[in-house]
């Protein structure tokens, strides 16, 4: 998407209504650029930065003076700088106030779309009146948006313990060393201690090896990630074994739409109706036991006419039914990718929109931004899952032989207390 050099603040506005933004998400972000570039603006007036010693200082900062703003967005709750000597009040507030609050709509507006270029800002800031607006103070409003996003991504995980965890990566093209490269992303749910779901982590990598995954689920553990029994994802290369390496004990649940997909591949697309009605049958048992017979049957009834199908699913046993150790309650739950697949949607509705991100930090800002938003309704909606499912749930894994993926672990299941 081209930023253009005049945009209407309301189509905007509205935009992200249908995006699904939160107006509380918006006037948080107007709120921060906009006290961002008074303080800017106060700074220049008093000839030296915020707390700075200088030689060159010809006043100082004598706290703020709130004032309400009505935009668009809603109300606004700016703080003006006040000055020892002198005042300050920001002519473009004052004087062009319409003209002032549509500039700085669509400011923030395709700050968030597009990720806070710094020239497209220069320009867009124009619209204010504002000509000295340099690149620094450009990149210091954005700092402003990244220190929110910084404060979740790195906020300690103490709700735990997290007993089940999804871990999936979504690919996405940025611009590095001037050329466009795919970078993933990184990303983690889990169901904490209430029962509610909540956003773990993200984290940015040049490709989805055993390195980047290692890395990203130690931070998740550096920062208080605990008590997680089971790990949901599809087999993304070397995350098996980041999982295994960084969180032991924990089993992996191979994501069955995701497989499924992979093991239609290996039959011929006339037949692919008919083996994902007989692979689907495993997962409408009504209990562990008969999930087991039914996988059975199913692979030797492949076996008669697809060998090699029969055999992937029989070599798949173990991964795909992890999911039979837990409460049948919570089975459709963890059986499969699905919750983050949905959360995936959401991401890619607003980073589609972008296309290419200028940089790592850029992609970082727009998706932490809309991940610190689902988390915080997820907090508000009822629980995912029910405390007695959870501590039915927790069981202890116990491997009789070392190995570095679930299908290859022989394990047993013993229940404890909550």
């Amino acid at each position: 998407m081209a930023a253009p050099h005049s945009v209407d603040p309301a189509q905007l506005v509205e935009e992200l209504a249908s995006a699904g933004v939160s107006p509380d998400l918006l006037q948080t972000m107007i709120a921060t650029m906009a006290n961002a570039l008074m303080s800017s603006q106060a700074d220049q007036q008093c000839g030296a930065g915020y707390g700075e010693r200088s030689s060159e200082r010809t006043n100082q900062r004598n706290g703020y003076r709130a004032r309400e703003w009505d935009t668009r967005a809603g109300t606004i709750e700016l703080a003006v700088p006040k000055l020892r000597q002198g005042s300050y009040f920001p002519d473009w507030l004052l004087t062009h106030r319409r003209r002032a609050e549509q500039a700085l709509v669509t400011v923030v507006a395709t700050a968030y779309l597009l990720g806070v270029s710094t020239r497209r800002v220069e320009k867009l800031a124009e619209q204010l009146g504002v000509k000295s607006l340099s690149r620094s103070q450009v990149s210091e409003m954005a700092t402003h948006l990244d220190g929110q996003v910084a404060a979740f991504r790195e906020r300690p995980l103490d709700q735990g313990p997290y007993t089940f965890v999804w871990v999936d990566a979504l690919t996405v093209k940025v611009r590095e060393d001037g050329r466009v490269v795919n970078v993933h992303a990184l990303l983690a749910t889990g169901v904490n201690a209430d029962g509610h779901r909540e956003i773990l982590g993200l984290d940015v990598a040049s490709s989805e090896d055993g390195a980047g995954w290692l890395a990203f689920l130690r931070g998740l553990v550096a920062r208080g990630l605990s008590g997680v029994q089971l790990v949901i994802s599809d087999a993304h290369p070397g995350l098996v074994a980041a999982i295994a390496s960084a969180l032991p004990g924990a089993a992996w649940q191979r994501c069955r739409t995701h497989y499924l997909r992979n093991l239609l591949s290996r039959v011929p697309k006339s037949a692919q109706p008919h083996v994902a009605t007989q692979v689907r049958t495993i997962f409408d048992q009504p209990d562990a036991d008969a999930v087991t017979a039914q996988y059975g049957r199913v692979v030797d009834t492949l076996t008669a006419r697809w060998p090699d199908a029969a055999e992937h699913l029989d070599n798949a046993r173990d991964e795909l039914l992890a999911f039979t150790a837990y409460p049948r309650e919570v089975w459709r739950q963890i059986w499969s990718n699905n919750p983050q697949e949905r959360l995936n949607k959401e991401i890619r509705r607003r980073t589609d929109v972008v296309g290419i991100f200028p940089g790592r930090d850029s992609l970082i800002r727009l998706v932490g931004a809309v991940l610190a938003e689902q988390s915080d309704e997820w907090t508000e909606n009822r629980r995912y899952m029910g405390l007695d499912l959870l501590a039915r749930s927790r069981i202890r894994i116990v491997t009789t032989e070392a190995a570095p993926t679930g299908s290859e672990a022989l394990m047993t299941t013993e229940a404890i207390t909550a």
